[in-house]
């Protein structure tokens, strides 16, 4: 099954940041990819993203402006669920 991408738009990229806005149209996804930084995602929309991960899939519940910390190294694909609505958040990754 093809998945429609995820649309990153990169809003500050400097010496101590990178910040990304991700739009996730229904069934978009982000591909598989590895985080070679730790980082922050502030959801910008409320719902359930699905992460395959190397242990297997796991549904996260999000809320719009409740932020989260991940660590470098986190290894997953980031899927919306969602038939109908767009999915967005706000990464900032920490250089």
């Amino acid at each position: 099954m093809t998945r429609p991408a995820a649309i990153p738009t990169v809003q500050i990229d400097n010496d101590t940041v990178k910040v990304t806005e991700w739009r996730f149209p229904p069934g978009g996804e982000t591909g598989w990819h590895r985080h070679g930084m730790n980082y922050v995602v502030v959801p910008q929309t409320s719902g359930p993203l699905l992460l395959e991960t190397p242990d297997g899939e796991v549904t996260s519940q999000l809320t719009a402006g409740v932020s989260y910390f991940r660590p470098v190294g986190v290894e997953h694909n980031v899927i919306n669920p969602s038939k109908e609505s767009e999915f967005v958040f706000v990464e900032v990754e920490i250089k």
